[in-house]
């Protein structure tokens, strides 16, 4: 099996760091047309020239919308809902109205902001690939973790319900769960941890793996293989479905 984008333009968020750009590398290598956006630009400054990128707020509407008014009239195939935040690790009662708020326009809000623009582009070509990131969190409970357990399985219905609303103009909509992904975003959930539990962060690091059948780690070409081939002709059957790149999830961050 030899999977070919070429001839496919795709849009990514986040494609800075982490996932998004591991993705964003692995289309244009396979030969799709790249557009992808960050909130950070020293990440964007160092991918291939190839790769089409703006520096954007995916919390803010208008910013994308200028974004796709430059994309879309020369068409879409793949939209790649890839911008998350951790949120803060506190109990419920700690949590702000900013914090969570913040956590639910990242990971939330900006899916909705993309889907809205791309649906009648899709609809219209009658034929799209929309892969939204989920997360263990968005099938699992995730104790002092609320703000983004609860913008993930929202994450994890709005994709099942795309996936029965769209799927009449061919559209296939699938979800990701990365599970453990090796990287600084995930340092920062184990310095999070270790810090509010009074713990080493290598024995936070150890129980995050053993959470996992496969007692692992993921890397973030991992993750872009899986979306790779979604986006393939190979899965042009594929849609509705939660996926876990993970080593199998049992449980998110055991606890004593």
């Amino acid at each position: 099996m030899e999977i070919s984008l070429t001839g496919k333009r795709a849009f990514i968020t986040a494609g800075g760091a982490g996932m998004g750009r591991a993705t964003a590398i692995a289309m244009d290598r396979l030969g799709a047309e790249v557009f992808t956006c960050d909130i950070e630009p020293a990440g964007l400054e160092t991918l291939p020239d190839s790769i089409t990128t703006w520096t954007c707020d995916v919390t803010q509407s208008s910013e994308l919308d200028a974004i796709f008014d430059e994309i879309l009239p020369g068409g879409l195939d793949i939209m790649v809902n890839n911008a998350g935040v951790s949120g803060p690790t506190k109990l419920v009662e700690d949590v702000t109205d900013e914090e969570w708020r913040h956590t639910m326009a990242v990971c939330v809000d900006a899916q909705f902001f993309c889907v809205r623009r791309v649906a009648p582009v899709f609809k219209a070509q009658q034929h799209g690939t929309i892969i939204n990131l989920v997360s263990a969190a968005g099938i699992l409970g995730y104790p002092t973790r609320s703000p983004y357990v609860a913008a993930k399985w929202a994450v994890t219905g709005f994709t099942e319900t795309l996936a029965m609303e769209l799927g009449p103009d061919n559209i296939r909509v699938n979800g990701i769960v990365p599970g453990n992904v090796s990287g600084e975003r995930m340092e920062r959930v184990i310095n999070a941890h270790a810090e509010a539990d009074g713990l080493d962060p290598d024995a936070v690091r150890r129980m995050y793996a053993i959470g996992t059948s496969m007692q692992c780690y993921v890397d973030p070409e991992e993750i872009a293989d899986l979306i790779v081939y979604l986006c393939s002709d190979y899965a042009r059957h594929i849609s509705g479905q939660i996926i876990g790149v993970a080593g199998n999830t049992e449980t998110l961050y055991p606890r004593s």
